[in-house]
């Protein structure tokens, strides 16, 4: 009969047979046909009831076809370490330090905006191109442009939070360095005005000689519930970047879900480029290049 399961146990012992019009096909291929049947319909029920929540809450529907595309990128690039949920817990994710970042939640440490405020596009453009240094996240330079815009399209389907215009905030507008920071004997005097600043505002995390073994150092933790170590400043490479104004950035932002909190409105903007002049003039030389 067309359409129909049926038992064939007399026919070729306990198998069961799916007779459609024209073929035979075993349970087993059915059910698989039926399972992508079915994510398939839930991706698209899913998708559309993001777009409409965004559509609710003032933004743009999200574009089916990058969502799709982004996925696509996501799965060959990066589920191994965050995971196919986006939780962070990718296949190798049990052995890396630190773990990969959770997507689900919508905090990023490395951003242009206010503290506890989503990053921009450029922002998660600029961490996919360049990396984390001293983590398991590299450079993925080889992506095309339309690749990277379509990946981000997909990690910000993880949270809910891409959706609520309060998490959204402009980029901060960052002074420019100094020229005094090309000027070595200038250098040194801000660099002595630097390490005062710092024995005050960040030793206590970061440690006297900023080798991030300050005094609670060891109860800190990220929202997670990971310990969040401070970082190493004396490294040649830090995992914002090593340029004074990558270092100027995080003083100015902080990092979420850490307890590197903003010293935007504690610090000047002076006072903070002194600091960066004290970190530069402890910097251990880089390592050779093999």
């Amino acid at each position: 009969m067309a359409g129909t399961i049926t038992h064939a146990s007399s026919l070729c012992g306990s198998s069961r047979t799916a007779f459609g019009k024209n073929r035979m096909v075993t349970r087993p291929a059915l059910r698989d046909e039926l399972d992508v049947r079915f994510l398939a319909t839930s991706a698209f029920a899913l998708l559309a009831l993001a777009s409409a929540l965004s559509a609710a809450d003032g933004f743009a529907p999200m574009d089916f076809n990058l969502y799709m595309q982004g996925r696509y990128v996501y799965e060959r690039n990066c589920i191994v370490c965050h995971g196919p949920r986006g939780d962070g817990n990718g296949e190798l994710s049990p052995t890396l330090k630190p773990k990969p970042r959770s997507f689900r939640e919508g905090m990023f440490k490395f951003r242009s905006t206010p503290l506890g405020m989503l990053p921009t596009d450029d922002d998660l453009r600029h961490t996919i191109r360049s990396g984390l240094s001293g983590t398991a996240m590299g450079m993925f330079s080889q992506l095309s442009t339309d690749e990277i815009d379509a990946v981000i399209t997909y990690v910000k389907s993880f949270s809910r939070r891409w959706r609520k215009p309060e998490n959204h905030a402009e980029p901060i507008q960052f002074a420019s360095a100094p020229d005094w920071l090309k000027e070595p004997a200038a250098l040194k005097n801000h660099a002595a005005a630097g390490q005062k600043l710092f024995a005050v505002n960040c030793a206590a995390c970061h440690g006297e000689k900023a080798d991030g073994k300050g005094p609670a150092a060891i109860t800190l933790k990220d929202i997670w519930g990971i310990p969040a170590a401070p970082s190493d400043l004396r490294q040649s490479h830090l995992r914002c970047g090593d340029a004074p104004a990558d270092i100027f950035r995080v003083l100015a932002t902080g990092l979420n879900g850490t307890p590197m909190v903003s010293f935007d409105s504690t610090l000047t903007a002076d006072q903070r480029w002194d600091i960066i002049a004290y970190i530069f003039s402890i910097r251990m030389p880089s390592g050779p290049v093999l």
